[in-house]
C-alpha cells in the first residue's frame, strides 16, 4: 500500500498544437496550420479547460507554466495576454512564476517577442535545431540559419533575459564539423541555456519511415562528447543529460518533471500528472485532435484517458527522470513523491552502486558518469 505523499511542486503545460508545416522527425501532437489560426475559439477553449483544473488543483499554486506546441509563436500577443490573464483569472499563479513559450525563428518578429514579453512571458525557448541551412533543409524546417540567428537577436533585444536554443546533433550526415560549428554560433550569441539532444528516429515519423543517412555509432559519440567539451568549456554546466546553463538559467519546468513534481495539462493532446492526499498517483491525456478538443474543452469527456500509477511502477518512474539530472535527486525526495519505502529502491541502488553507476552516498540517487553513458542499463536496475 502507498504511504501518503508530500505534494511536490506544481506546473502547467499548455498546448498549443499548430505548425507552418510538420517536420519529418517530429513525433509531437502538431498539426500543419490550415486556413487561418483559430486564436479566439482555442484560447476559449483553453480557459474552459483550465476552470476544470483549477478544480484539481485545490488551491496549490502553479509555480511554472510551459506553453508548448506545436508553435506557439504563430499566436498574437493578444492572445498569449488573453490566455494569461484568463489562467490568472482561474488558478494561483505564483508571483516568480517560470513562463515559458516556445518559438519558431521562421515566425517571428522583435514587436511579438515584446508582446509575450509584456504579456508576463519571462522566458523564451528557440527551436534552432541547426545553423546549417542545408542541414535545416533536410530537417524540413522553414527558417534558415540566418533567420535563426535574427531571432535570438531579437529576443535579446526585446527584453529577453532567459533563452534557451534548441539544437540537434546527428543530424543526416552532419559531421563532427558541422555540429561543433552549430555549438559556437549558438554560444556566440550569449546563450545560457542550451538543449543538446541527438536526432532520434521516432515511431509514426516521416523519418522512421524513411530513414535518412546518419552518423554511425562511434561518429555520434565521437559528436556528443566534442560538443559537451566545448559547452563545459563555454561556462555553461551540464545539469540533465541533454540540457546546459548557468546555475540561475535552469529550466523550473523541466526540472519539476524529472524530479517527479505535479503538472496540469490544457490543450489539445496534453498529458498532465497529479499527486492526491489518498496516497494516488494519476495521469491523464486531453483530447488530441484540436477541432475534436475545442469541441469538449470544459468537459469531463475532454480528458481522453485517465489511469493510476501502480505502486510497482513508480520506482521505474521516479528513476527514469531523477537519473537524467547529473545531481541525481535525494532519497527522501524520492520516498516522499512515490509514497513507496526504501525497500523498494534499495536492489536498485546496491546494485548501481556495486556497479560502478551510482554514488555510494546513502542519502541520494546520484549517477556517476559512467551511470550517465549507461543510463538505460542502470534503469534497468529499478525495473521488477
Amino acid at each position: 500500500m502507498a504511504s501518503a505523499l508530500t505534494p511536490p511542486p506544481l506546473g502547467l503545460y499548455v498546448h498549443l498544437p499548430w505548425c507552418v508545416q510538420k517536420c519529418p522527425y517530429c513525433d509531437f501532437n502538431s498539426h500543419a496550420l490550415r486556413g487561418e489560426l483559430p486564436e479566439d475559439d482555442y484560447i476559449a477553449a483553453l480557459l474552459r479547460d483550465a476552470d476544470q483544473e483549477a478544480l484539481a488543483a485545490d488551491g496549490r499554486a502553479v509555480e511554472t507554466l510551459f506553453i508548448g506546441g506545436g508553435t506557439p509563436s504563430l499566436f498574437s500577443a493578444k492572445a498569449i495576454q488573453r490566455l494569461l490573464d484568463g489562467l490568472r483569472q482561474r488558478l494561483v499563479i505564483a508571483a516568480d512564476a517560470e513562463i515559458t513559450l516556445e518559438a519558431n525563428p521562421g515566425r517571428f518578429d522583435a514587436d511579438r517577442f515584446a508582446g509575450f514579453i509584456a504579456a508576463g512571458v519571462n522566458r523564451l525557448s528557440i527551436g534552432v535545431q541547426s545553423f546549417n541551412d542545408q542541414a535545416l533543409q533536410k530537417l524540413g524546417r522553414i527558417h534558415g540559419g540566418d533567420e535563426a540567428k535574427a531571432a535570438i537577436e531579437a529576443a535579446h533585444q526585446a527584453g529577453f533575459e532567459r533563452i534557451n536554443v534548441d539544437l540537434m546533433h546527428g543530424l543526416p550526415d552532419q559531421s563532427m564539423a558541422a555540429a561543433l560549428s552549430d555549438v559556437e554560433q549558438a554560444l556566440a550569441l550569449g546563450i545560457r541555456h542550451l538543449s543538446h539532444y541527438q536526432l532520434t528516429l521516432e515511431p509514426d515519423t516521416a523519418f522512421f519511415n524513411r530513414p535518412p543517412p546518419l552518423p554511425d555509432e562511434d561518429t555520434l559519440a565521437d559528436i556528443e562528447h566534442a560538443c559537451a567539451q566545448r559547452i563545459a568549456r563555454a561556462g555553461l554546466e551540464r545539469y540533465e543529460i541533454s540540457a546546459w546553463s548557468t546555475p540561475e538559467a535552469r529550466c523550473r519546468h523541466n526540472l519539476n518533471y524529472w524530479q517527479f513534481g505535479d503538472y496540469l495539462a490544457i490543450g489539445a493532446g496534453a498529458h498532465g500528472k497529479l499527486s492526491r492526499c489518498d496516497g494516488t498517483i494519476w495521469r491523464y491525456r486531453r483530447e488530441r485532435m484540436p477541432r475534436a478538443y475545442q469541441a469538449v474543452a470544459g468537459r469531463p469527456d475532454a480528458i481522453a484517458q485517465q489511469w493510476p500509477v501502480p505502486l510497482a511502477e513508480r520506482v521505474l518512474e521516479y528513476t527514469m527522470n531523477a537519473l537524467r539530472l547529473t545531481d541525481g535527486a535525494p532519497v527522501a525526495d524520492a520516498l516522499a513523491r512515490t509514497g513507496c519505502p526504501y525497500s523498494a529502491f534499495h536492489p536498485g541502488i546496491k546494485a548501481g552502486q556495486r556497479l560502478g553507476w551510482l554514488d555510494h552516498n546513502p542519502n541520494w540517487l546520484r549517477p556517476t558518469r559512467e551511470g550517465q553513458r549507461l543510463l538505460n542499463d542502470l534503469l534497468g536496475l529499478f525495473y521488477d
